[in-house]
């Protein structure tokens, strides 16, 4: 499973609703989202709308119009916000279980590629069902607040959209090309601790 661009900012937009809505914001406009993560403003609307359908994101129209989360963030799955944009996690198509499709192989039951798949799916499917929008935006806050890096869209921050992205911009040009994340940097580390998988 490859996250599409369009699953990859459904996302972060979906985060940076979190963001709003822990900071009490209540409304954000499409253009604040997609400055504060340097998002192509009309392919973010189509994603918005996406969302919209789906009953995942509300919005407002006019002057002060905007985006806000639907629902609780603790009611939305990652599992599910991939899903809806990208379609089935399975890698291939005779392990999904949302869009089956029978394989090629002539004895599908034995097929050691099917099995090994079945593992790739449950895996990805297990951690994406597994955590919320809440529990990443909780852990993204957490990891912000103690790196002293201004939270998005809070009152204190005049410059709310630009700051964290600048501010990320500066220390990814301050590592290496090709640096590998230290596993103490995922979400799933950041609530569990020391895993496997």
């Amino acid at each position: 499973m490859r996250l599409s661009k369009k699953g990859e900012y459904a996302l972060r937009s979906l985060i940076n609703l979190g963001f709003a809505q822990e900071v009490k914001r209540s409304l954000v406009q499409a253009s604040e989202l997609a400055e504060c993560e340097q998002l192509p403003v009309k392919f973010l609307e189509q994603i918005l709308q996406v969302l919209k359908d789906a009953g995942l994101v509300k919005s407002a129209r006019g002057k002060f119009g905007g985006y806000a989360l639907a629902k609780s963030a603790a009611k939305i799955k990652i599992g599910e916000v991939v899903r809806l944009v990208d379609g089935p996690l399975a890698p291939i198509a005779c392990v999904s279980q949302t869009a089956y499709e029978k394989c090629t192989c002539p004895d599908e039951v034995h097929c050691g590629l099917r099995m090994l798949m079945l593992d790739v799916r449950n895996a990805i499917s297990d951690i994406l069902d597994r955590y919320t929008l809440a529990d990443v935006v909780e852990v993204t806050l957490r990891k912000m607040r103690r790196d002293g890096v201004p939270l998005p869209f809070s009152a204190e921050n005049a410059a709310t959209a630009r700051v964290p992205a600048r501010l990320a911009q500066r220390l990814a040009r301050g590592q290496k090309k090709g640096v590998r994340i230290s596993p103490a940097e995922g979400v799933l580390h950041q609530i569990l601790g020391d895993y496997t998988i």
